[in-house]
């Protein structure tokens, strides 16, 4: 039977890719400083933390792949975790991987080391260029994995678009709350940017099919169904039928804004907010299909349908601070009350 490492298996995906790989048959083991009181019993579960080497050493003996979903997400602000985390974290845990012989490690990392591209669609080979502390995180744990499979440790490297699926939160709490009361969202001049988004589901089949190959390699991930934000916000709206309608704001003075309510602690804003919310951004898939055998399952209308039907089920739940990053929306701040004036503003 196969053995399996999931790190960060306590948070929104690494749980749900948890639940995959027991379907699948493995024998998984869970490295995460927090315990789930859901935790399937057949799974083991090592209380530790990705910086601390013991804790890895310990989670990484006997194991046969390492999937690896540790980090430190925009929303956190915390430079010195970002580096901790995700850089230092993942250098500990690949040089455990090759000293316990691990076979196959499957890597996930971001399309925010791509941070605006310079043309779309973009392609697994495509120079990175990010723009922020998270993408540049990201992308020197990608060269820390290109450094191991160097050393003969055999890597394979997945890029999500920006991930949705029941119960995946954060800033798209906001999002729902907002829509969910009638209010108006927001897009940024026309709204007419493409931006793609991918399933937690269909994020988790492609780990687990890059986990049987045989190879380095890399792979991003994204729904091959998709339109402009402005779409996404509109269908949704529709969907949910509370009134909602689509705003528009000007381009500059609103990224300003959201970096000055950011910078003041008045609004739950990264810098990948700011910079990305109004740009297009998308990946070419066809590699994954052809090479895996993969294809999506959800559309982005699909992802906002279901997360947003998942939020009105689940409303109080999401404010619940135990709960990981994901799994909670993000506190508004100054934003309540930018709520409360859309629903004053003549339609």
């Amino acid at each position: 039977m196969t053995i399996s490492l999931v790190t960060g298996g306590s948070g929104y995906f690494g749980s749900l890719l948890v639940q995959r790989l027991i379907t699948a048959g493995h024998q998984v083991r869970v490295l995460d400083l927090n315990d789930t009181p859901d935790r399937p019993s057949a799974v083991e579960f090592v209380c530790g933390d990705i910086r601390n080497p013991g804790d890895v050493h310990i989670a990484t003996e006997g194991v046969d792949i390492v999937f690896h979903n540790v980090a430190q997400v925009p929303l956190a602000k915390d430079k010195d975790l970002l580096r901790t985390v995700n850089i230092d974290g993942t250098r500990i845990l690949l040089d455990a991987c090759i000293e316990h012989k691990v076979r196959k490690v499957v890597h996930t990392s971001s399309s925010a080391i791509f941070g605006i591209p310079a043309s779309n669609p973009v392609f697994p080979h495509d120079a990175p260029r990010p723009l922020e502390a998270y993408g540049l995180a990201k992308l020197e744990a990608e060269n820390l994995c290109h450094t191991a499979i160097k050393s003969g440790l055999d890597i394979s490297i997945v890029r999500p678009r920006t991930i949705l699926g029941h119960g995946r939160l954060g800033i798209f709490g906001i999002l729902f709350d907002w829509i969910a009361d009638g209010a108006d969202p927001f897009v940024l001049g026309k709204g007419d940017n493409r931006y793609q988004f991918v399933h937690a589901e269909d994020l988790a089949e492609i780990c687990l099919l890059a986990g049987t190959t045989s190879d380095p390699n890399i792979f991003n991930a994204g729904t091959d169904r998709f339109g402009t934000m402005r779409e996404a916000l509109e269908h949704l709206c529709s969907y949910a039928n509370t009134g909602s309608r689509v705003r528009s704001l000007p381009v500059g003075p609103t990224s300003l804004a959201m970096r000055l309510a950011a910078g003041l602690h008045l609004a739950p804003f990264a810098p990948y907010h700011w910079i990305m919310y109004s740009k297009s951004m998308w990946f070419d898939v066809e590699h994954a299909h052809s090479q895996l055998g993969w294809a999506p399952r959800w559309s982005n209308d699909e992802m906002f349908q279901q997360s947003f039907d998942w939020f009105v089920t689940n409303r109080q739940a999401t404010n619940d601070l135990g709960a990981s990053q994901h799994r909670r929306s993000a506190k508004q701040g100054l934003l309540s009350v930018v709520k409360k004036g859309t629903r004053l503003l003549p339609r």
